[in-house]
C-alpha cells in the first residue's frame, strides 16, 4: 500500500466472490493506508462506490467493464476459481477490461493454485503464466502464522461405493444419497460430541443441503446449539448465524461448501469432514478453515469421517490434480482369470465369458493424530554441504544436487534442484536456489552455467541446522537456519 500511495494514477480493481472477503480486503487496505482512495461495489453490501482502488464482488460487476474504464491492475482473491477456458464471470470481465487496456495486468491470490480436470492454473492456455510460490504451510506453521491441525480416524467412515463421478468429482446428488443416512448421521454426531469434548466452535462440511439440515437436526436433538448455512440462506440470516457462532451462542454450523472458501473465524477448533471429495483443492480449502491462530488452543481437531486425508495425504504434500485426459499410472484394466480377457477395472463381469470378478477388498485406512499435517520430521546439525551437477537417468536433464552432512552418525540428506526444467518445477527450483544463495552469501551473478553455480554455492556458507522429513523415496527439507537467522 505504501508503494501504491506513490502512484496516484494507478487504477486497481480487487475482485472476490465472497462478500465477507470484500469487507476484510477493504479493512486491510484502510489499515495500511488510512487515506486510500477506496471504493466498494457490491450488491450484497448495497454499496456502489468506484475509486482509484475498488473492491468489488465479481457477481456485481462481471458485465460492467465500461463502468471502470481504463484499469492498470486487477487482483483476484481465490484465483483458482477463474476458469482456465475463456468463459465464466471472471474471464468475461477480464477479457472486456483487456479490450479497454491491452496492457492490463492480472495477479491472482490463492492457497490452492489448481483446478480439477486442468492441473495448475498456469498450465497450457490458462489466464496466468507464472506462479510465485514464496511460502509453504510448514513455514507458516513453524513461524507461528498458522495453527496446526490434528486428525483422528473416527470409527464412523462414509462409503462412496457406487457414487458416480463427473469432471473428476463425485456427483453431488449421488454422493448425498450415499452418505445422508439417519443411522450414519447419528453415529457421526455422537462420535463428534465424544471426541470434541469442551471445544467451542465446530464446523461440519456436508454432502448437500439436505445432509446439512439432517446433521443440524441431530446435533440439536443431542443438546448442541447448531445452525445451517447453505447457498439459499438469506443474507441477513447468514450474517446473524455467523455472528452468533463467533460470539459462542452457536456451537456448531453445518454447511454445504458455502463456508469452504473465504470464511474466516480463527477460533474454529473442530472440523468434521462429512463430505468425501476427489478435489485436492477443496480438501485443502476445507482444512484451511481451522488453521487460523486461536485465542484458546494451539491447534484444530479434524475428524475425517470422509476418508479425505487417506485419499489426498497430508495437507503439506497435496499434489495438483492431473490434467483431464492425461494419466501417469497404470492403465485401468484387469485380467479375467477364466479366459484372460483384458477388462476395464470397473467391470463386475467379464464381457467375454461373463465370469464374475471377485469383490475388491476394502482399502484399509490407517492414520495417526498428526497425519493431516505430515509434519513428522527430523533435525540435523549441519557440518558441511556439497554441490555438484547431477544428470537424471530417466530424462537426461542436468540439475543441481546438494548433500547436507551432519555428525558421523547422521545419514547425509540429499536435495535436488531442477533449475533447467521447464514450467513450474524449474521456476520453483530457481526460486529456491536464489533463496539459498542469498542466505548463504553467494553471488550467483558470477556463474555463467550450472557447473559454475555449483562451484559458487560450494564456496558459500551452509545452514547450521536443517529439518527434513520423508517424501516418497526422498527426503524433503522443511526448515533451514543460518547463523544469526530465525530460520526459513
Amino acid at each position: 500500500m505504501d508503494a501504491l500511495s506513490n502512484w496516484p494514477e494507478t487504477k486497481i480493481l480487487i475482485l472476490s466472490h465472497v462478500q465477507e472477503l470484500l469487507q476484510q480486503d477493504a479493512e486491510k487496505i484502510l489499515l495500511a493506508w488510512p487515506e486510500a482512495p477506496l471504493g466498494i461495489y457490491s450488491a450484497g453490501l448495497r454499496l456502489r462506490e468506484i475509486d482509484q482502488i475498488t473492491v468489488a464482488g465479481v457477481q456485481s460487476v462481471h458485465r460492467k467493464a465500461d463502468m471502470f474504464g481504463h484499469l492498470d491492475l486487477v487482483i483476484v482473491d481465490e484465483a483458482h476459481l477463474i476458469n482456465h477456458k475463456a468463459e465464466g464471470m471472471y474471464r468475461r470481465l477480464i477479457d472486456d477490461l483487456t479490450v479497454i487496456n491491452p496492457d492490463l495486468r492480472v495477479i491472482g491470490l490463492t492457497a490452492t493454485p489448481y483446478r480439477l480436470g486442468h492441473g495448475l492454473i498456469t498450465d497450457d492456455e490458462a489466464l496466468f503464466d507464472a506462479l510465485i510460490d514464496s511460502v509453504t504451510i510448514e513455514e507458516l506453521v513453524e513461524r507461528g502464522f498458522l495453527a496446526p491441525l490434528r486428525s483422528k480416524l473416527p470409527e464412523s467412515l462414509l462409503s462412496t461405493k457406487g457414487v458416480k463421478k463427473r469432471g473428476g468429482e463425485y456427483v453431488e446428488r449421488d454422493l448425498q444419497k450415499a452418505v445422508n443416512k439417519d443411522e450414519q448421521n447419528r453415529a457421526i454426531v455422537a462420535e463428534t460430541i465424544r471426541l470434541a469434548g469442551e471445544r467451542k466452535a465446530w464446523l461440519f462440511f456436508c454432502a448437500g443441503v439436505d445432509h446439512s439440515y439432517a446433521m443440524r437436526d441431530i446435533l440439536r436433538e443431542s443438546g448442541i446449539a447448531a445452525e445451517t448455512v447453505t447457498g439459499e440462506t438469506p443474507q441477513e440470516e447468514r450474517a446473524r448465524i455467523l455472528e452468533e457462532f463467533k460470539a459462542g451462542k452457536i456451537r456448531a454450523i453445518t454447511n454445504n461448501l458455502v463456508l469452504s472458501i473465504g470464511f474466516d473465524y480463527p477460533d474454529i477448533d473442530v472440523i468434521a469432514f462429512c463430505r468425501p471429495t476427489m478435489s485436492p483443492g477443496l480438501y485443502l480449502q476445507m482444512a484451511g478453515r481451522g488453521m487460523r491462530i486461536k485465542s484458546h488452543t494451539d491447534h484444530c481437531l479434524v475428524l475425517d469421517f470422509a476418508g479425505n486425508v487417506a485419499m489426498h495425504g497430508p495437507i503439506t504434500a497435496v499434489q495438483p490434480p492431473s490434467k483431464k485426459g492425461t494419466g501417469n499410472g497404470e492403465a485401468p484394466v484387469k485380467v479375467c482369470e477364466q479366459c484372460h480377457e483384458l477388462c476395464h477395472l470397473s467391470a463386475k463381469f467379464c464381457p467375454a465369458c461373463e465370469a464374475p470378478f471377485p469383490e475388491a477388498p476394502p482399502r484399509k485406512i490407517q492414520l495417526h493424530n498428526d497425519d493431516i499435517m505430515g509434519l513428522d520430521e527430523e533435525e540435523m546439525e549441519v557440518s558441511d554441504w556439497r554441490w555438484w551437477v547431477h544428470v537424471s537417468r530417466n530424462s537426461g536433464k542436468s540439475m543441481l544436487r546438494v548433500t547436507y552432512y551432519g555428525a558421523l552418525s547422521d545419514s547425509p540428506v540429499v536435495e535436488y534442484l531442477t533449475v533447467l526444467h521447464d514450467g513450474y518445477a524449474g521456476q520453483r527450483a530457481n526460486q529456491l536456489l536464489s533463496f539459498l544463495a542469498q542466505k548463504a552469501g553467494a553471488d550467483l551473478a558470477q556463474a555463467k552455467n550450472i557447473v559454475e553455480a555449483a562451484e559458487v554455492m560450494n564456496a558459500a556458507t551452509p545452514p547450521e541446522k536443517i529439518k527434513h522429513k520423508k517424501d516418497g523415496k526422498f527426503r524433503r527439507i522443511t526448515y533451514r537456519k543460518w547463523p544469526s537467522s530465525d530460520g526459513a
